[in-house]
């Protein structure tokens, strides 16, 4: 049953396009800044924020297959909410966005990624928990979302994860919502894929009877089928997206904490959210940095 599908590249491409369509007449994004006028100098000399600026250049994880958060474009560019605050985190660099190397990270190589020095940062619907910290540091949260699921249109039985019992439902290889499912709901049958885009064909043809993952992510999916799948009740976890980076680098994290706590109060952080995730969702309040 861990096959890929390919019925899911269509609506994502229409999904891209959508907010591919945010973007100004003039070419600049909503939410999105130029490059600051900084140089290595500005920051401590030796310093992540200093070797990074000196290249002019960054490499950061997300997911490719997220509507509203990390979706794929048609030119191979991922747009969403997530690749905005990277976005916005190179230009406090003085990085272009055509500096920027955008690596596919999925649920499960988002710790080895960091850890090899494969990326720079993952800003990946990355929940923070205290198992992954032991490995990489956090920024963040710059959003907090809640575990919920995804059922077909037509189904009223499944209103809540009690009632998974005996069902099937699928989720992501590595992710936060599949080890809840595992650990809390043992009666359901977990189904784990790569992606999560491997699982709405399995569920629209009946094969699975729920999706689990963060409300948003489920979110962006009704939106481009709203035919074929609802959310099923509330969301019953609190999950705080944070932006990962290698384990014990404190300037770094504080860096990045501080240039978001600067975009709440400047509105970029909420300009970002508004020309992607917001064409669906309400803007929440941006949440509190955990500066642990």
């Amino acid at each position: 049953m861990r096959t890929r599908t390919m019925s899911w590249m269509a609506v994502a491409a229409t999904a891209a396009l959508t907010l591919s369509a945010c973007s100004s007449d003039d070419g600049d994004a909503a939410g999105s800044d130029e490059p600051a006028d900084v140089s290595s100098s500005d920051f401590a000399e030796g310093s992540t924020m200093a070797e990074l600026s000196d290249a002019g250049a960054i490499t950061i994880g997300t997911k490719f297959d997220q509507p509203l958060f990390g979706l794929k474009g048609p030119d191979g560019t991922p747009v969403g909410f997530d690749v905005e605050i990277g976005k916005m985190l190179a230009a406090e660099l003085g990085i272009g966005e055509d500096d920027i190397e955008w690596v596919e990270t999925v649920s499960a190589n988002r710790e080895p990624f960091i850890q090899d020095g494969r990326v720079d940062i993952v800003v990946a619907t990355y929940t923070i928990n205290d198992e992954r910290k032991e490995v990489v540091d956090f920024a963040g949260p710059y959003y907090e979302a809640g575990q919920a699921l995804m059922v077909r249109a037509d189904d009223s039985e499944i209103t809540t994860p009690e009632d998974l019992a005996g069902k099937k439902v699928c989720s992501v290889d590595g992710s936060t919502p599949a080890g809840n499912i595992e650990e809390n709901y043992p009666d359901a049958e977990l189904v784990t894929f790569a992606a999560y885009t491997d699982c709405l064909d399995p569920l629209r043809n009946g094969q699975v009877d729920a999706v689990t993952t963060d409300n948003v992510i489920l979110a962006g999916y009704v939106s481009e089928s709203p035919d074929d799948f609802k959310i099923a009740g509330d969301q019953f976890t609190e999950e705080p997206y944070g932006i990962g980076m290698a384990k014990g680098d404190d300037d770094f994290r504080s860096w990045i904490n501080d240039t978001l706590e600067a975009s709440y109060d400047d509105g970029r952080w909420q300009a970002a959210w508004e020309s992607t995730a917001g064409e669906v969702l309400d803007t929440p309040e941006p949440p509190a940095v955990d500066r642990y």
